[in-house]
């Protein structure tokens, strides 16, 4: 038996609802981790390094929870 996965496209308002939902994935945590650094280091320039470090961590991550959010199987 051959195991065929069907995949079907989404339509406009589901690409606009999960595309929101990775967007705040990736933002939320670097916004945080930037706020708190900043106001507990009181360096802007290294509150913003590591605002830039978790955000990248965080698109690493947004990759793998996409596929799995944008792919739709029948």
């Amino acid at each position: 038996m051959v195991n065929e996965n069907k995949t079907r496209k989404l339509s406009l308002k589901e690409i606009i609802l999960k595309g929101s939902i990775i967007a705040i994935i990736v933002t939320i945590p670097s916004i945080i981790a930037f706020l708190l650094s900043w106001a507990v280091l009181d360096n802007l320039i290294l509150a913003s390094i590591i605002g830039a470090i978790v955000h990248f961590l965080a698109m690493g991550f947004s990759l793998k929870i996409s596929k799995k959010l944008l792919i739709k199987n029948d």
